[in-house]
């Protein structure tokens, strides 16, 4: 079995994201796992990843997929790295409801984070 690619806390969950900023839309791609064998939810955002708008624009998209204000999500590490981990303050029952409604990404979707497969 696969782990997750949230953990519990105390008030809310932490979801291990990797980032594509500067993409044409704002979008939760769905759940892969990275060649490390981490579980993580992918992400894009318009912004640019300068001074924490990338940031910024991925807490507001995770808190509206899991229908909590902004201001409960927040990077609590990788600000400067495309993985990320988004601390959601909440109840945790309700949030993992909504996480574990993530599609997975198939294999043939992406040969990398972020790049389109071509078929050749």
């Amino acid at each position: 079995m696969t782990e997750p690619h949230w953990r519990v806390t105390l008030d809310g969950v932490v979801v291990a994201c990797r980032l594509t900023p500067k993409s044409a839309s704002d979008s939760i791609d769905g759940v892969a796992t990275l060649s490390d064998g981490m579980p993580v939810l992918f992400a894009r955002v318009r912004s640019a990843p300068e001074d924490g708008k990338a940031n910024a624009a991925l807490c507001r998209l995770i808190a509206e997929e899991l229908g909590v204000a902004a201001s409960k999500a927040r990077v609590v590490s990788g600000a400067k790295s495309r993985v990320k981990q988004v601390a959601v303050t909440g109840e945790p029952a309700e949030l993992l409801a909504r996480l574990e409604r993530a599609p997975p990404v198939s294999r043939g979707e992406r040969t990398k984070p972020g790049r389109q497969h071509r078929p050749r």
